[in-house]
């Protein structure tokens, strides 16, 4: 789909997602963040969010499928964020744990919109690149009879 990438485990947009994912689940395992379900559960799922949706978009194997995905992926890299400030301001996560974690999640969102806006730009290229094609094949569909013909067309009687 990009630059010779023929899965998505080579994107490193990613295996960054990957390795935040891996670490938010470690730091999820402490007593009492592991004890409050629902934002450990919350913050696990949106960070494999992170990596789904970077793998379904790009074996969808249409760029605006893989944009969109792209999209939510971005979202999702923001949710952990949130997340992550909820677990610090609580006190389930030291400061030092936060601040890998949120300076990994911004990466990987940094990463995933430098790979979303390459798809962007591959996609206008695409769609520009079919406008004219079909402007061509309707430039070579012109008959030698149209082609004299320039006045008023007029059926014959």
């Amino acid at each position: 789909m990009t630059n010779g990438v023929r899965r998505f485990e080579d994107l490193s947009a990613w295996q960054r997602a990957r390795e935040l994912t891996r670490r938010v689940y470690l730091v999820t395992r402490g007593d009492a963040f592991h004890r409050d379900f629902g934002l450990s559960s919350q913050v696990q799922r949106a960070s494999v969010s992170i990596m789904a949706n970077i793998a379904e978009g790009f074996d969808r194997k249409r760029s605006a499928e893989f944009h969109q995905h792209l999209s939510i992926a971005k979202a999702s890299c923001a949710e952990v964020r949130s997340h992550l400030y909820v677990a610090l301001d609580v006190g389930y996560i030291t400061k030092e744990d936060f601040d890998v974690l949120r300076s990994l999640a911004e990466e990987v969102n940094r990463v995933v919109g430098a790979l979303r806006q390459a798809v962007e730009e591959r996609r206008g290229l695409a769609e520009s690149e079919e406008r004219r094609s079909q402007n061509s094949e309707l430039q070579n569909f012109r008959t030698p009879e149209l082609a004299r013909d320039e006045g008023p067309r007029t059926l014959p009687s």
